[in-house]
């Protein structure tokens, strides 16, 4: 039984019984869970290119074009600055169109989608302006293409400062989750806002309450070990890492242009 099958169903009761919360809520956070899996999946597909894109489209970028990067900058400067409640009920048209429902977790797959990419895209571009001028020279030097030069220089030397940003960003879906249970999208957000706006049930408001900043907790305490163990703890470290990106870009170049 769903976590929102069951708290439609003890609605007209009174305060669900201390040992029925976790029938009620741990179903909810195995759904807050995949709503949340998906969504990331999708940002990062989608939100690692477009910044790298939107990034490389500046005219410092490895191919400029000021048009196109103020277009595309600001379809991601809409999405960001939208709050979310509102950017979820003004796309129920196109939510309905993808999932042929506007309620359940797919429809609050869509919304939150849209407004992870936004984000985390504007994460990825200001991730890769960090990355020193230098190594993308030496890249460009060593013959490697835009691609290799993205993926091994750009993308490589931003890796702590994307696993920061990717940790923020599945926060602030955890939290659109739970706003996403306005719309009937189950979850822990679902029984939070059932029993504290509809009926105040102090256990289980406890209960959704615990177990929302335990998995915050969890997300930031994983997301600061990865940023600390990808990040170099010395220049020496650091210049040895530039060496080996140097090199792997010298042999993708190297292997391209060998005849087959």
């Amino acid at each position: 039984m769903s976590a929102a099958t069951l708290a439609s169903a003890v609605l007209a009761n009174n305060d669900v019984p201390l040992a029925q919360i976790p029938a009620l809520v741990l179903p909810a956070l195995g759904e807050t869970l995949i709503m949340v899996g998906i969504v990331m999946a999708i940002v990062v597909v989608v939100g690692v290119p477009l910044g790298a894109i939107i990034h490389n489209l500046a005219r410092d970028g490895l191919f400029p074009n000021p048009a196109l990067h103020s277009a595309l900058s600001w379809i991601v400067s809409v999405g960001r600055s939208l709050p979310f409640l509102i950017l979820m009920v003004a796309i129920i048209p196109f939510t309905r169109l993808i999932t042929g429902t506007n309620i359940g977790i797919a429809a609050a797959v869509v919304p939150m989608s849209v407004a992870g990419i936004a984000f985390f895209t504007r994460i990825v571009e200001n991730s890769l302006r960090s990355v020193p001028p230098s190594l993308v020279k030496v890249a460009k030097a060593s013959g490697g293409s835009s691609f290799q030069i993205i993926r091994t220089a750009q993308l490589g030397e931003a890796v702590p400062s994307l696993i920061g940003g990717l940790t923020i960003n599945t926060i602030a879906m955890i939290e659109y989750s739970a706003i996403a249970g306005t719309i009937g999208a189950g979850g822990i957000g679902y029984v939070a806002i059932t029993y504290g706006y509809q009926r105040f049930d102090n256990q289980v408001m406890l209960a959704t309450i615990i177990i929302l900043v335990a998995l915050v907790a969890a997300v930031q305490l994983v997301g600061d070990a990865l940023v600390r163990l990808t990040t170099p703890h010395s220049s020496t470290a650091s210049d040895r890492r530039f060496a080996r990106r140097v090199a792997r870009i010298d042999i993708e170049a190297a292997n391209a242009a060998s005849p087959v």
